[in-house]
């Protein structure tokens, strides 16, 4: 499947804009498939299957090695597999899809955590507000 990569930047972009965070930043997105995203689940959460999205914040270790250098948010991992099976068990396009797990992954960077019911409420809400901005901003 091709992916819209100016689609995602645009994304994570917004994503950072909504949650009034207007410093220069870096954020590499990768797109893997099933397999890889099992391995590095596995190794990273231990959990050994394939889930949706990973995030991996650097904001801990303390952003900006330079004065002028933008902030290092982290990396962002999508399985592209997982995100076209949700979007046709959801009647969804992929790539509204590929929107939410970015927008879900920048949250996480961002330092949202969704491992509770309170968290995870207040983290979706989140989420929806961005998605619904993103998608009414195409609409325009």
């Amino acid at each position: 499947m091709a992916v819209d990569q100016t689609r995602l930047i645009k994304a994570a972009k917004k994503s950072l804009l909504a949650e009034h965070f207007h410093q220069a930043a870096e954020v590499s997105i990768l797109l893997v498939n099933d397999e890889e995203m099992q391995a590095m689940n596995s190794k990273y959460r231990g959990i050994d299957r394939p889930t949706d999205v990973l995030s991996f914040s650097q904001m801990d270790e303390g952003s900006a090695p330079f004065e002028d250098s933008p902030v290092i948010l982290g990396d962002i991992v999508i399985s592209v597999d997982t995100a076209e099976r949700q979007a046709v068990s959801r009647g969804e396009p992929v790539d509204d899809e590929l929107d939410m797990l970015v927008v879900h992954g920048i949250l996480h960077l961002l330092g949202y955590d969704d491992e509770t019911d309170e968290k995870s409420e207040i983290m979706l809400s989140r989420q929806a507000v961005i998605l619904n901005g993103i998608r009414n901003g195409r609409r325009q």
